[in-house]
């Protein structure tokens, strides 16, 4: 896979095996892996019982929703690069005005991985102590994590 800048400020990836794109495509499969939407797990943070069910009945249904509008996006446009070739390429742009939604997505599905597997720094995380499931998810949320750097350098920055 090859990821690089774009002139006008975005970034281009260009998935190149049946790996590359099934990493592309499980950003929104990570995200969605928690039994739990991202919304209400955040509201779980909250102590204070009132608040909390503010949160529920308030922030809960519009987080969701937006959190959901991020992932549909992008999957959006990954489908689209796929089923619509150009010049025998499908490359996928992330550009200026969608940056923050790919950098949302990535992010639910970095958390969603976190939670499920746990790879924080005990002896257990060591890649070479990982079960080949944790071990494949631990790259991808590597992976996740350096395109949202790319994003926040080339696309997010001013």
């Amino acid at each position: 896979m090859n990821i690089a800048p774009t002139i006008e400020g975005g970034l281009r990836i260009d998935p190149q095996t049946a790996e590359d794109w099934h990493i592309m495509r499980s950003i929104v499969q990570d995200a969605n892996s928690h039994g739990i939407d991202l919304a209400n797990r955040l509201g779980g943070l909250i102590t204070e019982e009132t608040i909390a069910e503010d949160w529920q009945d308030i922030v809960v249904p519009d987080l969701r929703e937006m959190f959901m509008d991020d992932l549909n996006h992008i999957h959006a446009a990954i489908e689209a690069a796929a089923a619509f070739p150009k010049d025998g390429e499908n490359p996928i742009f992330i550009t200026r005005e969608d940056a923050f939604t790919w950098y949302s997505s990535l992010n639910q599905a970095r958390l969603a991985l976190e939670e499920r597997y746990r790879f924080g720094s005990d002896p257990e995380s060591d890649p070479a102590n990982l079960t080949p499931l944790r071990h494949e998810a631990l790259i991808r949320s590597h992976f996740y994590c350096a395109l949202q750097s790319f994003i926040l350098r080339h696309a997010l920055s001013p």
